[in-house]
């Protein structure tokens, strides 16, 4: 299960990773400030959010134990083709962090994707402190790294383009690998 939590935690990772590289761009001088707040922003908000679907998973998670890995499977799949297909949906822009709203908007937009995985690890019955903390802190070091990562190759879209398609992928591997456990 730590593997499947891992590997979760990377493919949710992806989209703040991506965001982290094109902020790298926004200001020279404050790389470490600015890659330090993506992280705990990014971080917290992925971890927070898990643990947000989670609970709400909690009050009806009874009407759908017969099926949860059906809604796992369902939800990682969705979660992971969006991935893919906005990957190749249109213009990438760089985003500069400029302001404390436009970073927690970032990290609100990037983390919605870790409530449908809390919803789906609370079908699952996985107790959730342990799932959280893991994607909050893979967030945060790929956020972290991300920021300085940009900063050294600059604005690349096919570089986003093929990070998002590897955490889409990532998310369609694991939600198969959960419904094949059950119905096999």
């Amino acid at each position: 299960m730590g593997l499947l939590i891992v590997l979760t935690a990377l493919g949710l990772a992806m989209d703040a990773f991506a965001v982290s590289i094109s902020c790298g761009l926004s200001d020279a001088k404050n790389t470490s400030r600015n890659a330090l707040n993506a992280g705990i922003a990014f971080g917290l908000f992925q971890g927070g959010m898990t643990a947000l679907g989670w609970f709400a998973g909690l009050s009806f998670r009874n009407w759908i134990e017969n099926i949860d890995h059906w809604v796992a499977f369902g939800l990682l799949g969705i979660i992971g083709a969006k991935m893919i297909w906005e990957a190749f949906d249109g213009e990438k822009e760089c985003i500069a962090l400029t302001s404390f709203k436009v970073l927690i908007t970032l990290a609100i937009a990037t983390s919605i994707d870790a409530l449908a995985v809390g919803i789906s690890f609370s079908a699952l019955k996985v107790d959730i402190l342990f799932p959280a903390i893991v994607i909050g802190l893979i967030t945060f070091v790929l956020s972290y790294i991300g920021v300085f990562l940009g900063k050294m190759i600059g604005c690349n879209t096919k570089f986003k383009k093929y990070i998002d398609i590897f955490g889409g992928v990532i998310l369609i591997g694991i939600g198969l690998k959960i419904m094949l456990e059950h119905v096999l």
